[in-house]
């Protein structure tokens, strides 16, 4: 239940008050008690400081002596740390929460990667030995019978370089060896050739990112590419990346129906646009993400992750 800051106020300079008079260890945990009930109704640090500042300002105006106003500002920090304290709490499990994302992703990389060369060469082996097969079958075919298996030979080139098509996009070794614009261009070639959008893409050519950066991105504009092609009605679509000294940016934009990003966005627990694994990612490498869309104008996707330095 969402408590109104004025009500939070005067709740706070009252349990405040009240330590002051008796520093007992209830009315510290009062104080924990209103930093929780502060954090749950969306309370910051700075607003949490400004409070307690009006709280101590009003009870120090009725001391007369300097000494004693002292004391009672020292008494009162004891109360506002442990205020606090909830915002520390949730500031911990955040950092180790992404920890262990960052990790899990790494792991999920690295998994991505031995599917890929499994799909890739075991894949192109089987394939192999299907073609020899189908020649020694030929060769014991009369002539008009052999079409058949030409049909057959090209159904199978054809399933080959869809395999090959997937076990890049799934882990592209492109992404390792030359960087993320060759390996956001082959993406958008393969997306374009099966969903029919035309997709243009622009960067610098020069210069690599952080791995962790890399792979993030490209992984949200694979995600933000396959809404385009499921939900936008779109002809075409635009990435575009540009750097900064200490950030780098990406913009995907769509030509497509578009949305009302305030009714969209604000459905609590929508999964339909995949927005919970893109902020999931850039979370963990402290990235942002803005969405523009309006009905009829298409939709534009704004990311900035920071670099480090």
């Amino acid at each position: 239940m969402k408590v109104p800051l004025h009500d939070l106020e005067s709740q706070y300079a009252s349990a405040l008050q009240n330590y002051l008079a008796i520093p007992a260890e209830a009315a510290l945990h009062r104080a924990y008690e209103l930093g929780r009930a502060a954090l749950e109704n969306g309370v910051g640090v700075l607003e949490m400081a400004a409070l307690h500042h009006k709280a101590l300002a009003t009870l120090l105006s009725n001391k007369r002596r300097h000494e004693e106003s002292i004391h009672f500002a020292q008494a009162a920090e004891n109360f506002f740390v442990e205020s606090l304290a909830p915002f520390e709490m949730t500031h911990r499990a955040v950092q180790e929460a992404n920890t262990a994302l960052c990790q899990l992703n790494e792991r999920l990389e690295e998994e991505a990667k031995r599917i890929a060369h499994t799909l890739h060469e075991e894949t192109g082996q089987f394939l192999a030995c299907v073609y020899l097969a189908l020649e020694e079958v030929g060769r014991d075919l009369p002539p008009p019978a052999r079409g058949g298996l030409h049909r057959v030979r090209d159904l199978l080139e054809q399933i080959g370089a869809q395999l090959r098509q997937l076990s890049h996009e799934l882990r592209p070794m492109i992404l390792d060896d030359f960087g993320l614009l060759p390996a956001l261009e082959f993406l958008a070639d393969g997306v374009s050739k099966r969903a029919g959008l035309q997709i243009s893409e622009e960067g610098p050519e020069d210069g690599r990112l952080p791995t962790s950066v890399e792979t993030a991105l490209y992984r949200v504009v694979q995600e933000a590419l396959i809404n385009v092609s499921k939900h936008a009605r779109a002809t075409h679509a635009n990435v575009r990346l540009w750097r900064e000294p200490r950030m780098v940016h990406c913009s995907i934009t769509d030509d497509g129906v578009g949305f009302d990003t305030s009714t969209v966005l604000g459905k609590k627990g929508h999964r339909g646009l995949g927005l919970v694994g893109i902020r999931q990612r850039l979370d963990v490498l402290g990235g942002t993400l803005q969405i523009n869309s309006e009905h009829g104008r298409g939709t534009q996707m704004l990311i900035d992750v920071p670099l480090e330095m």
